[in-house]
């Protein structure tokens, strides 16, 4: 798998600079969707208190300044608990500081700074070490394990064009005990012809990213597996496993990915009763979008995240508790299975069942693509006014850099919409 567009979403960096100094300097100005997201105002109601997310990526370094005391490595199952703290790559650092980041010391601040994170490493394939690739769990035994904690939610910036029976049942399984499972659609564009998994798996929310003037991000892929999108275009990320230093003007749908899960612990956190259906009902029905709800887009799905619209109404119905807020677009009454082998590669024709049709935005230039999600084009600007096996590679130069690190009752499971 790679990160976010394989185990980890691939993160694609345009003119990769650095943060002067020994220490990472204050990128909280790069994270431009705090402000447009009225972050300041949804923490007055919720900062993700007492929800527990699950990153699986590749480690979570517990000691950076806006991470301590928020990981919680010793609730990581022993038998998959190796590596979980050591982070090389930084990746799956700079994932939970996404979500759960104080700000503490110029660091990345966190949308849900008061959640806490179980951090999980998973086995990569051509991760810079050997020995993590044999040691470390596998994406489904980390699925796994993770449903069998009291994490909440599990957040997955990673990726894989292959489909596995294994991971998919681990999905299923952890559906099945109430988790809200986040992954993302991967980095290989709107044409690649597929989804990547874990994101196209049944019971999953794929997210796929827009940039700060909420157009759908060129390189996300598409198909019926995409259900929100997020920002995910021109933020920094740690660039290895030093942690004094970012990278800055990355792009990627781990970043997406991590942002919607955060999403997910805000809510959560002020309706700690409702059920996975029901915050993900939530996240689907406030999604800003300007078409039918009924009508979901192959690239943006069911809109742009906004939890404020749901934090800021205390009168928001979240519904049946146990009824698939997809069921409409499923088939087989939401019991729909994956079946369906995806292409071996981006360029292989794809299957039936790993794309759908064009809808919505989707083939539009990306200037009239208004990001999926909001009534005048600016969905996020606006809010204010309203896998088996992985691979990971960095290329890192002066003007270009690429991270590719992946990619109960069956009432409360909730399947993928037919293609």
């Amino acid at each position: 798998m790679r990160v976010g567009g394989s185990v980890a979403s691939a993160l694609i960096v345009v003119g990769v600079s650095f943060a002067p100094g020994a220490t990472a300097a204050d990128v909280q100005s790069e994270q431009w969707y705090l402000g447009p997201m009225q972050a300041e105002k949804m923490w007055k109601t919720s900062t993700g208190e007492g929800i527990k997310v699950a990153v699986i990526d590749t480690g979570v370094n517990p000691d950076t300044p806006s991470l301590r005391g928020r990981v919680l490595a010793d609730e990581v199952p022993k038998q998959v608990a190796y590596g979980a703290t050591d982070d090389d790559v930084g990746h799956g650092t700079t994932m939970a500081e996404l979500i759960a980041g104080s700000g503490a010391d110029g660091r990345l601040q966190g949308l849900a700074p008061d959640a806490q994170i179980v951090p999980y490493k998973a086995a990569l394939g051509d991760s810079p070490s050997a020995k993590d690739d044999e040691l470390a769990p596998t994406l489904q035994e980390a699925i796994r394990a993770a449903a069998d904690t009291d994490v909440r939610i599990i957040s997955m910036s990673v990726g894989n064009e292959f489909y596995g029976a294994g991971e998919a049942a681990a999905v299923r399984y952890a559906a099945s005990k109430g988790k809200v499972l986040i992954a993302s659609v991967g980095n290989s564009g709107q044409d690649s012809g597929y989804i990547e998994y874990p994101a196209a798996y049944e019971y999953v929310i794929g997210v796929s990213s827009i940039d700060e003037k909420s157009r759908i991000s060129d390189f996300g892929q598409s198909g019926g597996q995409v259900d929100l999108v997020a920002p995910g275009e021109g933020l920094p990320a740690y660039c290895n496993g030093n942690f004094h230093e970012y990278c800055h003007n990355l792009n990627g749908t781990s970043f997406s990915t991590a942002i919607t899960s955060a999403a997910a612990a805000l809510i959560w956190s002020a309706h700690p009763d409702w059920t996975a259906n029901q915050v993900t009902r939530s996240l689907i029905d406030t999604a800003g979008r300007k078409w039918p709800k009924d009508k979901p887009t192959s690239t943006a799905g069911y809109g742009t995240i906004r939890p404020r619209s749901v934090l800021a109404n205390p009168d928001y119905d979240p519904g049946e508790p146990y009824s698939d807020p997809l069921r409409k677009e499923n088939t087989q009454e939401g019991e729909k299975l994956v079946t369906e082998i995806p292409p071996a590669s981006a360029s292989a024709k794809p299957s039936a069942g790993t794309t759908a049709a064009s809808q919505g935005a989707e083939g539009a230039p990306k200037d009239e693509q208004a990001a999926a999600g909001s009534d005048d084009a600016k969905t996020v600007a606006s809010d204010a006014s309203n896998d088996s096996g992985s691979t990971l590679w960095i290329a890192l130069g002066a003007a270009a850099a690429v991270v590719v690190l992946g990619g109960g009752a069956f009432a409360v499971l909730r399947a993928k919409r037919a293609n």
